[in-house]
């Protein structure tokens, strides 16, 4: 039986999985025109690591600003939800959860924690320590991808859903309904969701969140280059490529790229394809899209998710939306 002490953690996504699916998304992206990659694969744990930095960076408001939306709002989100079970959908240390937790423990609602993540080992590691400061709280966890595996969600009536940190942006407009669509499919009538969405604003203040002065995220964004090298016996020369971040105005996304800045010629051995890159270049490795909060609604809405409430800070910088699913 699950425990705060011995979580239950149903593995659906095994080492193999995923490096299958390296493999598959790298060559379908390097092979396509123009190049890219999904995001998915920038977190191996330096990547982890750099991007943890990039939050505490002054550049990158995102975090702190969802951080003190949630501890001026988690009270009323428990009261909203009355939450006996909280799914956190790529949950990582689960560190800003925290807040909810709290409120729902406060309230005396919340009985389990979902933990749904990628990587197994963070996911352990987290569990483990919520565990021991809500030993009161079931604690268990599902590996997996949750654009693949959300159908694997366990929880009796009465769950809330949380989708943070603005991930949902780094879907595309078909991706993200998709998603969406699958997720109030899986909500039982009168269970809830919580997203977080970076919202529209000045382009400059955008690019800059991506391209910091310390170079963070240009570190990050390379990183992707040198796990492909380890993973798929590959020869990018990482200091060949040069991050880009761009303002898109008419998607209203912000764009990650690495640019050559010579012509390659790359092999990836264990794919036995050889890949060409022209001097100037570009391989695009994130979308991040911000959105309008009627936007946001909308969205929610056409997938049968309405709203209950919408919280932003004082500057409208980023949003957090409760959504219910209707009968």
């Amino acid at each position: 039986m699950s425990t705060s002490d011995h979580p239950v953690v149903a593995v659906y996504l095994r080492p193999d999985d995923l490096a299958a699916a390296l493999a598959a998304d790298v060559e379908a992206g390097l092979t396509s025109r123009p190049k890219q990659l999904s995001p998915k694969w920038l977190y191996d744990p330096v990547g982890c690591d750099l991007f943890e930095q990039i939050c505490d960076l002054p550049e990158y408001y995102p975090t702190r600003t969802e951080r003190a939306i949630l501890q001026a709002h988690a009270g009323q989100l428990a009261e909203l939800t009355q939450a006996s079970s909280l799914v956190e959908l790529g949950s990582g240390t689960s560190d800003k959860t925290r807040l909810i937790l709290d409120a729902l423990v406060a309230q005396g609602s919340l009985r389990e924690f979902v933990a749904f993540d990628v990587a197994e080992p963070t996911l352990r590691a987290a569990l483990a320590q919520l565990g021991r400061v809500y030993p009161g709280v079931t604690m268990a966890g599902v590996v997996g991808d949750f654009e693949v595996h959300l159908d694997r969600i366990p929880g009796a009536q009465g769950r809330l859903l949380a989708f943070l940190g603005g991930t949902i942006g780094n879907l595309e407009p078909l991706a993200r309904s998709e998603f969406l669509s699958t997720l109030a499919k899986v909500l039982q009538p009168g269970e809830f969701f919580l997203v977080g969405t970076d919202l529209v604003k000045d382009p400059a203040r955008l690019v800059a969140a991506y391209d910091d002065a310390a170079g963070v995220t240009a570190a990050f964004d390379r990183n992707v280059l040198a796990i492909i090298n380890r993973e798929l016996d590959a020869d990018f020369d990482l200091d060949a490529y040069t991050h880009v971040a761009r303002w898109d105005p008419d998607e209203e996304w912000i764009e990650m790229r690495l640019r050559a800045e010579r012509a390659q010629r790359v092999e990836l051995r264990q794919l036995g394809l050889t890949v060409e890159f022209a001097q100037g270049e570009e391989l695009r490795t994130e979308v991040s899209a911000k959105f309008r909060p009627e936007g946001i609604g909308a969205e929610l809405a056409a997938a049968g998710l309405a709203t209950v409430a919408q919280w932003s800070d004082p500057a409208g910088d980023y949003a957090l939306t409760l959504t219910r699913r209707e009968a």
